[in-house]
């Protein structure tokens, strides 16, 4: 399991990245890792501004515009990628859960093949 400064470290990438953004499109590859996630979490989450990225112990929090808060764990073996506009090819992983497309051509993909992750 990641260590507080690896998640500190993730989230601090991941506000960079994603502040200010919209998230434009959801692919949820995946829908049972070590919980089940909403059934309507594309829904939610498409069109919505991320208006901050913290953390609360080894949870990742994605703050957005209309109040809701993301939340996400690395588990065990889970991590998240960025990909940003003309960096890598988009290709996809068979354990890649979720992935999030951003205004800006920023991919990222949370992936986990242990599954510990939520």
């Amino acid at each position: 399991m990641p260590e507080l400064p690896e998640v500190e470290t993730v989230v601090r990438g991941l506000a960079r990245h994603m502040t200010g953004h919209r998230i434009l499109r959801v692919e949820k590859n995946r829908p049972d890792l070590r919980a089940m996630m909403p059934r309507d979490l594309v829904a939610r989450l498409e069109g919505r501004r991320v208006e901050a990225v913290r953390r609360r112990a080894k949870y990742i929090l994605v703050d957005l515009d209309d109040g809701t808060v993301v939340i996400a764990h690395l588990g065990m073996s889970g991590r998240i990628t960025i990909a940003l506009p003309g960096q890598a090819p988009n290709r996809q992983d068979p354990h890649d859960h979720v992935v999030l497309h951003l205004d800006d051509g920023t991919v990222l993909r949370f992936n986990d093949a242990r599954r510990f992750g939520r």
